[in-house]
């Protein structure tokens, strides 16, 4: 098999109360670790999927880091789901020259955009920070008869819309990319696999634990509290090295040569001031060297990826053209 290393640049699972919670905490102007003028006030956040996803996790988890390191005051943490994120992103381009909206994206609404032949793309955007990044985990449920990756793909060989794969995750987006790229790695016309989309990693989960699906591609993060419990099993990740406190190999380890890396950032609606760009930039750089935002980072297993501006501006532009790129060759789009 040929090496094949796609997008150097995430899911992960947190108790959602408790980071609602924290999205109510004030900011005390004050203090220390705020802006020049004080902490930033009325910010909104935009996700654009359901609570308890990935993007939703880490929107609720950055308004707390924010609010914790009194960088902020108190921040609206909303959704609007719908088309893999490009509902979302519509509405985001919408509020054209609004100030106080930023909103939580990754590479699944990059994909989304192609996919769903979106009119709104990122392009209209004005991207703020990468944040974070994470490894996907092949994952079957307690109880499956694939105890190892190759006893896995061995019955999906012989039968792709027989074993169902599951993701929280549209066409184009990391947990549909991830299993058409292993298919492809592994032998399986990825136009054969039979892959099932669920809205969000929590509706994902209760497909896997109630065996809807023969196994699942997912952030690391949605499944490692299962993996240690005992209720599901992590048969590979795609990362690179091994994932820490997973017991399980990666892809290459394996003879599968599949890296793949997922991730998330912010950006912000067209038209946003530069003085205001600059005021997003610095808000968060600060939560990124806080102490609330490197314990949150260590607590949910999340890969430091920190690019702010021009820097993160080209990134989103190469991904644009990588995603594009492995769309048309798995011959998703055209």
């Amino acid at each position: 098999m040929q090496a094949r290393t796609w997008f150097t640049s995430i899911t992960a699972a947190v108790t959602l109360a408790v980071l609602a919670a924290g999205c109510g905490v004030s900011a005390d102007d004050n203090a220390s670790g705020g802006t020049s003028s004080g902490p930033v006030e009325g910010l909104r956040i935009l996700v654009p999927n359901s609570p308890g996803s990935g993007y939703d996790t880490t929107a609720r988890a950055a308004a707390k880091a924010m609010q914790d390191a009194k960088l902020t005051d108190t921040v609206e943490v909303f959704n609007t789901a719908g088309a893999g994120g490009t509902v979302g992103l519509q509405r985001l381009v919408n509020e054209k020259g609004k100030d106080d909206i930023l909103m939580q994206m990754g590479l699944g609404v990059v994909g989304a955009v192609f996919t769903n032949k979106s009119k709104a793309t990122l392009q209209d955007t004005v991207p703020i920070a990468r944040m974070v990044s994470e490894a996907e985990a092949i994952v079957v449920p307690k109880g499956s008869p694939y105890t190892s990756l190759e006893q896995l793909v061995t019955a999906w060989k012989a039968d792709p819309g027989k074993v169902p794969v599951g993701g929280a995750s549209n066409a184009g987006g990391p947990d549909h990319l991830t299993p058409m790229l292993l298919a492809k790695a592994v032998g399986v016309q990825p136009k054969s696999v039979n892959y099932v989309a669920y809205d969000g990693g929590g509706e994902l989960l209760t497909a896997i634990l109630g065996k809807k699906v023969a196994f699942a591609a997912t952030g690391i993060g949605e499944v490692a509290e299962q993996a240690k419990s005992g209720d599901v099993k992590i048969l590979a990740v795609t990362s690179e090295q091994p994932v820490e406190g997973i017991d399980a190999p990666t892809l290459k380890s394996l003879d599968v040569d599949l890296v793949f890396t997922n991730w998330r950032g912010i950006v912000g609606p067209p038209g946003l001031s530069a003085e205001k760009q600059q005021q997003y930039n610095e808000l968060l750089t600060k939560m990124h060297e806080s102490s609330q935002w490197k314990q949150t980072l260590a607590d949910q297993g999340w890969t430091d990826s920190f690019q702010t501006g021009d820097e993160f501006k080209t990134f989103l532009t190469s991904e644009n053209d990588r995603v594009a790129g492995v769309l048309r060759e798995l011959g998703l789009v055209a």
